[in-house]
């Protein structure tokens, strides 16, 4: 390029003049001046580019002490940035002057500078429409017509290199400088919400370049992602899993966005969390396993935080279904291994958690509840299998599918048979996780007793609240069942009423005795909501019992009630 130098000057000079006169009159001579000499503008634009970039922004200021006001007088002129090609040029040209490090105050002001005239390219719109008034009046053109149409044309042009950049990107003869993308990232910060900016915030956040370390500005990330979780940005799914792979404090902003929401009222159905999850778009950017762990985390997170809170381990289900629905539809043959997002877990118990209990027959389901309890027991209460964890981690896989613990509370119930050791162990491991083998022995003892009085009262000839108060009722001869243990029995007793078909008329009755506070009302709605929300699922046939939970969570939830 030294060869051409000596003309290159000859011809800053020039058109340095021409830009002056043009700026200073605004006749139809002038602009048929302007758009006469465009070509020949174009071409000298293309040479300063390819003089600016041998140099560094330091360099250029002492070569070319004017040069500001010459790419000012550019940017300003409506007619030149008429043709997106000048614009792409000039977006180039101004990159060149960014100092990377600025060492003072006056190569910061120049950054500031330069920055504010990128940000006007992009945002061409914005012209003075008396300036080219004779220009769109004889192509027939309004404003509101015209100016749309300029940025939309520099955005295609834009996402087109870019993308033709992508696949070329080890032909260093149209490589885009990883630092001349760095600042595109940058100018469009302040112009994440246009619409028709999208298709380049798209073409940016799907880029991916061959070098070592992130070339977008983090910043960039930030402005995308709240404007994305605010819904001024409609992104497609491939763009949010790039941003979200791509800048981890994004990821967590919008799971704690999630959960935001999920806590935003004091009553969240399942329905509702299932909707906001959905909307989130985290369950299906979840089949990439490094976004899994992330949110998985944050969960994990939450549930130590509130002590396992039964709305947390409600959202962890939900979540859990809504990603497994996302990852049959994307590949049913699984991508990854499960053993990639449950690293903590046993594969084979993971395996047997997966099946969908309803493709399995409902006589049948004893079986697997039977297998879980038994690989479960075994892993917790063996020191040989700490290698899967100890039994939080255990419990912490489980619920995830913990459909299978109300399942197995039902099984409990509807049995004529006495109660299966195996169904009670895991009952009371799904309450109490961290118990000692004593403890839970204990548990499961009075879980035994209170079924056994309740199918008792199968027998008699009539049967009351109170009756069914005093079969759940604390024996008095023993130190008082801790609070996960009457939570449990109180399930039980839920699921009697529900299920036996001679408790329906006292249902209402026994609901009053066992919600007289605030507290229990909001764990009896919970359950309801739960119970309906699963049998929907399971597409099960229970005709009466989901009749007869859908009035008591109206009585007890009037307000919301979605079932």
């Amino acid at each position: 390029m030294a060869q051409d130098s000596v003309g290159f000057s000859s011809d800053y000079q020039f058109w340095m003049q021409k830009l002056s006169v043009w700026d200073q009159a605004s006749t139809l001579e002038t602009q048929q001046d302007t758009c006469l000499h465009l070509p020949q503008f174009q071409e000298f634009l293309r040479q300063m580019y390819e003089v600016l970039k041998e140099m560094d922004s330091n360099t250029i200021i002492e070569r070319f002490p004017t040069i500001g006001q010459l790419l000012a007088k550019t940017c300003w002129n409506p007619f030149i940035l008429a043709f997106d090609e000048s614009q792409k040029i000039l977006i180039w040209c101004l990159c060149c002057l960014i100092n990377k490090e600025p060492q003072n105050s006056e190569e910061s002001k120049l950054n500031s500078w330069t920055r504010g005239l990128l940000s006007h390219i992009l945002s061409a719109f914005r012209f003075d429409t008396k300036e080219v008034g004779l220009f769109t009046q004889g192509l027939e053109f309004t404003p509101a017509d015209y100016y749309p149409g300029l940025l939309k044309n520099m955005v295609l042009s834009l996402v087109s290199e870019l993308r033709e950049n992508h696949l070329n990107g080890f032909n260093t003869q149209r490589r885009i400088v990883p630092e001349k993308i760095r600042l595109l990232s940058r100018i469009c910060i302040p112009l994440v919400t246009l619409p028709d900016i999208e298709p380049l915030v798209e073409a940016l956040l799907t880029y991916h370049g061959h070098e070592p370390q992130e070339v977008l500005c983090p910043e960039f990330f930030d402005a995308v992602n709240e404007a994305f979780l605010l819904k001024k940005i409609s992104l497609p799914e491939s763009a949010v899993v790039c941003l979200w792979l791509r800048h981890l404090p994004s990821l967590e902003k919008a799971t704690l966005h999630l959960f935001e929401k999920l806590i935003s009222s004091a009553r969240n159905f399942l329905r509702r969390i299932e909707c906001f999850l959905k909307d989130s778009l985290l369950p299906e950017a979840a089949c990439h396993p490094a976004i899994f762990r992330v949110v998985d985390e944050t969960f994990r997170y939450a549930l130590l935080e509130t002590n396992g809170a039964p709305e947390v381990i409600a959202a962890i289900q939900v979540f859990t279904g809504c990603f497994v629905e996302a990852l049959e539809k994307k590949n049913k043959q699984l991508k990854f291994t499960f053993k990639t997002y449950f690293p903590y877990g046993s594969p084979s118990l993971v395996v047997v958690l997966l099946q969908h209990p309803k493709e399995i027959p409902q006589e049948l389901w004893h079986q697997p509840l039977k297998h879980i309890s038994e690989m479960l027991r075994e892993i917790v209460e063996d020191q040989t299998h700490r290698s899967h964890g100890g039994p939080f981690e255990c419990w912490f896989l489980f619920i995830h599918f913990g459909g299978w613990a109300d399942i197995a509370a039902e099984q409990l119930v509807m049995s004529e048979a006495e109660p299966p050791e195996a169904l009670l162990w895991l009952l009371a491991f799904s309450y109490s996780p961290c118990d000692g083998s004593l403890q839970r022995a204990q548990t499961m003892a009075e879980v035994k007793a209170v079924l056994i009085r309740l199918k008792k009262l199968l027998g008699s000839p009539s049967l009351s609240a109170k009756d069914l108060q005093a079969a759940a009722a604390e024996s008095r001869d023993r130190d008082p069942r801790p609070p996960l243990c009457q939570q449990l029995i109180r399930r039980l007793l839920l699921n009697f009423l529900l299920w036996i078909p001679r408790a329906h008329v006292i249902a209402r009755e026994v609901l009053t005795l066992l919600a007289p506070t605030d507290e229990l009302t909001h764990e009896m709605t919970g359950f309801l909501d739960q119970t309906l929300y699963r049998w929907d699922h399971l597409r099960m046939e229970a005709t009466r019992p989901r009749k007869l939970a859908r009035e008591l969570l109206s009585e007890l939830c009037p307000a919301g009630t979605a079932v």
